[in-house]
């Protein structure tokens, strides 16, 4: 029997028997009040001796009965136990005979499944076999018709060919007639082509030097074209509209910390892209970024770029300073921005000195004139801008710093460094340059902003 089912039962048994007990005739009867008179003393002792006996006698049958009725409940238990297990026992056989009558049904059905599987796939190629047999027969049927058709067709070929044959007998007899013909005039056309063909090695000679006379006019008349066109000064107003359209936003952002708070300084700027035929450049005078030469050298700790046109926004990588002025600074430029942003790009001068006369573009395109320029004996990479007589086209404005210079065969001349002088842009060679972004602690901004001050310092008073 289980250890647990039988310690409920005898919790069960126990609880029975304290529940069943009765306790109140146990106990000893009342004492006799003290009262009663001394000559009955020693009946009275005998009557509660007695009383007590009968009340013991009570108390153990009362308990007999109990146990009676204890192990009738026991044995009552016990049976309910037994069938319990029977039935138990029978369950587990039952369920034992239901899994195995369940796992052989379930390999019969998968052997029925097989068997239904195996005569469906005898069907389908019984079906196709009998398809491919019809097939076969039409195309025995189709076959015999078509030799029956072919059949016809060669025998009409036949009565055809024979009629043929027929009629080019009578054209071998007109054929040989002919060719005897053909034989006699020949001869008269072999001297007519002899003739015919110097004469047509003549007048291909004469088309040859006829040809490398019209090659030799076309460069010419090329050469000239374009020496016109570039000795042909561009109209003011037509170099200005080009601007406008081609011109690029640049974007500067600097940033850093000193003891009263962080400092961040933005600055946009409108230029345009300029090559010397190896690289290209955003040109832009010190003053349209957030450094400066005229204050002292700090270390930023961030500066960045970002060229803008139309919906297309592109950083920049380098902020470099021109040998030919330090306050000159060009962005490069990759070829992938610039077809990005879709801009055209300016060519330098060749020939700065061509034209007496300039186009000058103040501000970024707030206002523009033309400008007579002449050569500085002290500087052979400036040109003095004679403001006296600028003829302001669009605008009111006074020549200043950063102010773009175009010559009039549409290249650009240079950018003004003050309000009279105009550095010319021949040469991208850099002394200084600036990684944008984070600036690295190993090469701050405050030495190199120093260098270009005083090379700054060290021009000329009127350069300045």
């Amino acid at each position: 029997m289980n250890r647990t089912l039988l310690l409920i039962l005898c919790d069960f048994l126990l609880l029975n028997l304290l529940a069943l007990t009765r306790w109140e005739q146990a106990q000893p009867p009342a004492p006799a009040p003290v009262a009663a008179p001394a000559a009955s003393a020693g009946a009275g002792a005998a009557s509660r001796e007695t009383d007590l006996l009968a009340a013991m006698k009570a108390s153990l049958a009362d308990e007999r009965a109990s146990r009676e009725q204890l192990a009738r409940t026991l044995t009552s238990a016990e049976e309910q136990v037994r069938a319990r297990e029977a039935s138990l026992s029978q369950v587990e056989a039952e369920r034992s005979r239901l899994g195995t009558d369940l796992e052989a049904t379930r390999r019969s059905a998968e052997e029925v499944a097989r068997r239904a599987a195996a005569a469906a796939e005898e069907a389908a190629v019984s079906k196709d076999r009998l398809a491919a047999v019809q097939r076969e027969l039409d195309e025995k049927r189709r076959e015999a018709e078509e030799q029956q058709r072919r059949v016809a067709g060669l025998e009409r070929d036949q009565a055809q060919a024979r009629e043929r044959i027929e009629g080019l007998s009578v054209a071998v007899r007109v054929a040989e007639q002919e060719k005897q013909l053909l034989r006699e005039t020949s001869e008269t056309l072999r001297s007519q082509v002899a003739a015919e063909r110097e004469e047509r090695l003549k007048v291909q000679q004469a088309t040859s030097e006829l040809a490398q006379g019209v090659g030799q006019l076309a460069e010419k008349s090329t050469e000239l074209s374009r020496e016109i066109r570039e000795n042909r000064p561009v109209n003011a107003n037509t170099l200005f509209n080009e601007f406008l359209a081609n011109r690029v936003q640049t974007q500067f952002t600097a940033f850093r910390r000193t003891f009263l708070g962080p400092v961040t300084r933005t600055l946009d700027s409108r230029t345009l892209l300029v090559t010397d035929g190896q690289a290209t450049y955003a040109v832009l005078h010190i003053d349209d970024t957030p450094l400066a030469l005229r204050e002292s050298a700090v270390d930023w700790e961030r500066l960045t770029a970002e060229f803008s046109r139309a919906d297309r926004r592109l950083g920049a990588t380098q902020l470099g300073f021109l040998s030919l002025d330090p306050r000159i600074v060009v962005l490069p430029v990759t070829p992938e921005q610039v077809q990005a942003l879709g801009a055209k790009v300016y060519r330098t001068a060749v020939d700065p000195f061509r034209f007496p006369e300039a186009v000058l573009i103040a501000n970024g395109g707030a206002g523009y004139g033309e400008v007579p320029f002449k050569l500085d004996p002290g500087s052979t990479h400036h040109v003095r801008m004679d403001n006296r007589l600028v003829r302001r086209v669009l605008g009111e404005f006074t020549p200043s710093r950063g102010d773009l210079v175009l010559g009039k065969s549409g290249e650009l001349l240079g950018i003004m460094v003050n309000a009279d002088y105009c550095v010319v842009l021949d040469s991208f060679a850099l002394s200084q340059t600036i990684a944008l972004g984070p600036i690295a602690a190993d090469q701050p901004t405050g030495p190199k902003l120093e260098d270009l001050n005083r090379r700054w310092r060290g021009l000329p008073l009127r350069l300045q």
